[in-house]
């Protein structure tokens, strides 16, 4: 399977260019960055050492050789790219967070024309928390508050994550409610008492932490703790690549990452 990459400069893409290059049914066909990025030109095996003879470039037609495109960037870049796969007839792997209602309106519309995977995380144990979520809030559905507590690296740009929002979400669709209609994403001041059945968020920024989360059922009398950490992004790659091997076999459709790990 033909693989492109895109954000091939930054730490998730190296990532994935590693995991791409360690897997002998995947070809690195090519490799995107955004125009000015100062690795244009380089190889995309540069960092590990490796001559590929695929250069990192900003040039989207190269999608034209790719069977399907991995984008952990920003939402106006994965958009972008996006339009150049329905060009070119290329599936999509989409692991970028930070869509507004448009953005996510456009990718259900782009899944009409190629196979998409989106998910806010592609770690196979971030979407088994997820089911244990699910199983939790149906049982906890009285006499519990709920928190989502995240933690990110200093340079991460959206918050909360998309894995905290897709937790909110697991507990307030267990619940028969809409997130934005029970959450509260900030408390500053005089708050006044914690109000019954909504789901707070809380966020943390620093360092080079990978991503850390949890969901609290916070009792009278006890607390239970549901988390997920992660240490590499090794984790979210290989489960990209799975993503990639799943759309194989699809022409077009948006799925996540439930999807993939049901087959």
């Amino acid at each position: 399977m033909r693989i492109a990459i895109a954000g091939a400069s930054g730490r998730m893409g190296h990532m994935l260019i590693e995991a791409v290059l360690q897997s002998p049914d995947l070809d690195l066909v090519a490799a995107l960055d955004h125009a000015g990025s100062s690795a244009l030109g380089q190889d995309a095996g540069a960092f590990l050492g490796q001559d590929t003879g695929v250069a990192i470039s900003d040039d989207l037609n190269q999608l034209a050789n790719a069977d399907c495109l991995i984008d952990f960037t920003r939402p106006e870049g994965t958009l972008a790219h996006l339009q150049a796969c329905i060009k070119h007839g290329t599936k999509c792997v989409i692991g970028t967070t930070g869509f507004d209602e448009q953005g996510k309106q456009a990718i259900h519309a782009a899944s009409q024309k190629i196979a998409i995977v989106f998910a806010p995380n592609m770690s196979v144990g971030v979407n088994a928390t997820l089911k244990l979520l699910d199983m939790a809030a149906r049982l906890l559905n009285h006499g519990y508050d709920v928190e989502v507590f995240e933690a990110h690296h200093r340079n991460k740009v959206d918050a909360p994550s998309g894995t905290a929002l897709a937790m909110g979400d697991a507990v307030a669709s267990a619940w028969g409610k809409k997130l934005d209609d029970i959450a509260d994403w900030a408390r500053h001041g005089e708050t006044g008492a914690r109000e019954d059945g909504h789901i707070g968020f809380s966020v943390m920024r620093g360092g080079d932490i990978v991503g850390d989360h949890t969901v609290y059922f916070c009792g009278m009398g006890e607390r239970i703790e549901i988390t997920h950490r992660s240490s590499s992004r090794a984790t979210y790659a290989q489960g990209s690549l799975r993503a990639a091997r799943y759309l194989a076999r699809k022409e077009f459709g948006l799925f996540d990452m439930h999807d993939v790990l049901a087959t």
